[in-house]
């Protein structure tokens, strides 16, 4: 357990890495980040998919794929969703939106709570229902104070619980589902590199620390990535989703402190009611991890 731990908090810290270095590939856009992260990122995945031996289960989907034309089409829906995230993440610190993105990471636990709860019945217990009540607070207080509610933000929040639901409902595998999303997005990104105005060379010709900083980029997201899959094979699934939370609260410091996005006085109180529901969803399976491990049902 000890080296699950160890991959869950490095994979957290090398994603707060991969969203600080989108400021340091300037003048590259958002965009172009986005669609080197997806090009680097197929070969990690293959390595990592011949590694645990997934390749049988990759040629089943494949041929699902050929021969179903409705999963085709959720599958394609799948990848489009997580494309969406994937470029807000090293969009945002780039055009002032860091900030609003790690709300949205903070706010995620919650709304897929709040998901299981409208859409699979499941029962809140009393400090979830208290934490989403305090989550509500924060975004009252938001949207009193500026009559609107960040689009960054809500992306995240509210467009991160449909791509998990369809990943259920599809019933693939987590690190097939996640080749087929980069797989799917692969042609549209080569597209989106190919045809920059200058042209792709001369992108790095123009900049020749590009030649080592864009595959740097790849290998430190490809890295984080592997760890994160990895960890989550490693844990329990209480304790997986505890050390979730360090991603949220390393993105805010590193958009507050790195980047340097400031924050208004009264915008505080939109950020307080929402980490204090965090700190009760996060004491809430600490407890019950404690629990498990005094009934020995959790080996360290």
């Amino acid at each position: 357990m000890k080296q699950g731990i160890a991959l869950s908090v490095g994979a957290s810290f090398l994603f707060a890495v991969v969203y600080y270095y989108a400021t340091i590939l300037q003048p590259m856009s958002g965009t172009e980040v986005f669609a080197w992260r997806i090009v680097l990122g197929v070969p990690a995945l293959a390595i990592l998919i011949t590694q645990l031996k997934v390749w049988p289960e990759v040629k089943a989907v494949t041929y699902r794929l050929c021969t179903d034309l409705r999963f085709f089409l959720f599958m394609l829906l799948c990848a489009l969703l997580f494309g969406v995230q994937m470029w807000l993440f090293v969009w945002a610190p780039v055009h002032d939106k860091a900030l609003d993105v790690s709300l949205g990471y903070f706010l995620l636990p919650l709304t897929m709570v709040v998901a299981g709860r409208l859409v699979y019945k499941e029962k809140l217990s009393w400090p979830q229902t208290i934490a989403v009540g305090f989550a509500v607070l924060g975004v009252l207080h938001e949207f009193g104070r500026t009559y609107s509610f960040s689009w960054a933000t809500a992306l995240v929040a509210f467009g991160y619980p449909p791509y998990f639901m369809l990943r259920r409902y599809l019933r693939v595998g987590a690190l097939t589902s996640l080749w087929f999303d980069f797989s799917f997005l692969l042609i549209p990104v080569l597209y989106v590199l190919l045809q920059q105005e200058s042209g792709l060379m001369h992108t790095f010709l123009n900049a020749p620390r590009f030649f080592w900083q864009v595959p740097l980029f790849g290998l430190i997201s490809s890295v984080a990535l592997v760890a994160y899959l990895s960890s989550s094979r490693l844990l329990p699934l209480g304790l997986f989703g505890l050390l979730g939370y360090v991603e949220p609260i390393l993105l805010f410091w590193v958009a507050f402190l790195l980047i340097g996005e400031p924050i208004q006085p009264d915008e505080w109180w939109t950020y307080i009611p929402i980490w204090v529901a965090v700190a009760i969803v996060v004491a809430e399976i600490a407890w019950r991890l404690y629990a498990d491990w005094r009934a020995g049902k959790l080996p360290l």
